[in-house]
């Protein structure tokens, strides 16, 4: 636990230095606390993708604590402003306990196969992402399936095939343009006959037509319940964190085509939009399941809100063991 704590405060460290680093060094040269520090405090917030809404519920709580506790240190807001914002994704989540396994997400398979569908627009590391989740499960010695659903795009297919391959998956694509909701069943079907543990589905990003991608993505989802009624067991929309306020809209859209179970928040360990994580939980009823921290195939984390809240609010992305008992 200690050494995962560590890995994750590391990986995370340019993401949070640009979120907190810009609001400290606004305190900082304010130097004190009046109308003017809030705005830039605001200001700040609102450029990371903290969201309007949000942002006017962290600024409404800090105007109050400060005048509750009469604070006139400057210093002292930032230690409030983290308060607030550690309580406010951490509310409604239960005690950190036992599900706070860094493999929670991976353990969760009660079915044979375990079918998990990706859906997200192009460029917001779909693929990577699945590459990566085959990587874990492979090496909890599962079998895996990936299935080419993407048929629009021949290099996706072929990107796809290559982390395949570097995870040690199973691998299963048809003709460019060929019928993803035809391919999906296939895939299940061989799936079910030769007995994998779980099998991963990649769906195309972009069409003509908005229309005509949410009409494909509700026909994959008849496809895989023909065989499987309970399935699929999870449907991840994967964000890339760079882009901020568009993955509520991406989210409200694919969710509308098929009915998304959580998010899979990508290249999260370097981004300036670091507010996007408080966004999601202002806007999005969808908790977050992995969460990307950089570009090699073991840079995927099972989400825990409590290891995200110790990493992001630490003092120093560098504290020690000691520190984290």
């Amino acid at each position: 636990m200690l050494s995962f704590m560590k890995n994750l405060r590391r990986k995370i460290a340019t993401t949070k230095s640009n979120f907190w680093g810009r609001i400290a060094q606004s305190i900082k040269l304010r130097g004190k606390v009046d109308e003017e520090l809030m705005d830039e405090i605001e200001e700040i917030l609102i450029r990371a993708d903290t969201g309007v809404e949000m942002t006017q519920t962290i600024m409404d709580r800090l105007r109050d604590e400060i005048r509750v506790q009469k604070i006139e240190d400057a210093e002292l807001v930032m230690d409030i402003l983290q308060s607030i914002m550690r309580d406010i994704l951490l509310e409604g989540v239960p005690e950190e306990g036992d599900e706070t396994d860094e493999n929670a997400f991976f353990n969760n398979i009660d079915a044979k196969p375990w079918v998990i569908v990706f859906v997200g627009v192009n460029g917001v590391g779909k693929t990577t992402g699945i590459g990566k989740i085959a990587n874990r499960f492979v090496k909890m010695g599962k079998s895996v399936l990936i299935v080419a659903a993407d048929t629009f795009r021949a290099a996706a297919i072929e990107q796809l095939e290559i982390w395949a391959e570097r995870a040690g998956a199973h691998f299963i694509k048809s003709q460019a343009n060929a019928d993803p909701a035809a391919v999906v069943y296939d895939g299940i079907s061989s799936a079910m006959a030769r007995g994998y543990d779980v099998v991963l589905i990649d769906t195309a990003g972009r069409q003509p037509t908005k229309e005509r991608l949410m009409a494909e993505l509700s026909k994959i989802d008849r496809s895989i319940k023909k065989l499987l009624p309970e399935a699929p067991h999870e449907v991840l929309l994967v964000l890339d964190a760079t882009t901020g306020q568009n993955a509520i809209s991406q989210a409200h859209h694919f969710d509308q085509a098929i009915k998304l179970s959580g998010l899979i928040l990508s290249k999260y360990d370097g981004t300036s939009k670091g507010g996007i994580i408080f966004n999601l939980k202002e806007n999005l009823n969808l908790p977050v399941k992995l969460i990307g921290v950089g570009e090699q195939i073991d840079d995927l984390e099972s989400f825990n809100i409590h290891h995200f809240v110790n990493a992001f609010f630490s003092k120093d992305s560098n504290d020690t063991e000691e520190n984290e008992t």
